[in-house]
């Protein structure tokens, strides 16, 4: 009985040294979502680890919103502020990131 609650207590507290990247990122999950046929598991998989690497998940859950809006994407990249100039530069370099890591 004292073990099986030592152990109940030790996996409570490991759960919270998890990390983030062990569950599907926003840009992992709109890309497997997608109606693409080229978006395959593993495509998907690298394209999320990239954007773990290079954006943050605040930018993560905006570029999400691409696969679904392509216009969204078009009018950030038109944009003229400088916030969304700012994004769009991180944008395009976590695109060049994913195509050169995840061509396969």
């Amino acid at each position: 009985m004292q073990k099986s609650i030592i152990a109940a207590v030790f996996g409570a507290l490991l759960v919270p040294m998890i990390p983030a990247s062990a569950s599907a990122s926003a840009i992992e999950s709109a890309c497997n979502r997608s109606d693409r046929p080229q978006a395959t598991r593993a495509l998907c998989r690298c394209v999320g680890s990239v954007a773990n690497q290079t954006l943050t998940r605040a930018e993560q859950r905006r570029a999400a919103r691409f696969f679904r809006d392509p216009q969204l994407a078009q009018d950030v990249r038109m944009s003229r502020s400088a916030r969304d100039n700012e994004f769009w530069t991180r944008y395009r370099a976590f695109g060049a990131a994913a195509e050169q890591r995840c061509s396969f």
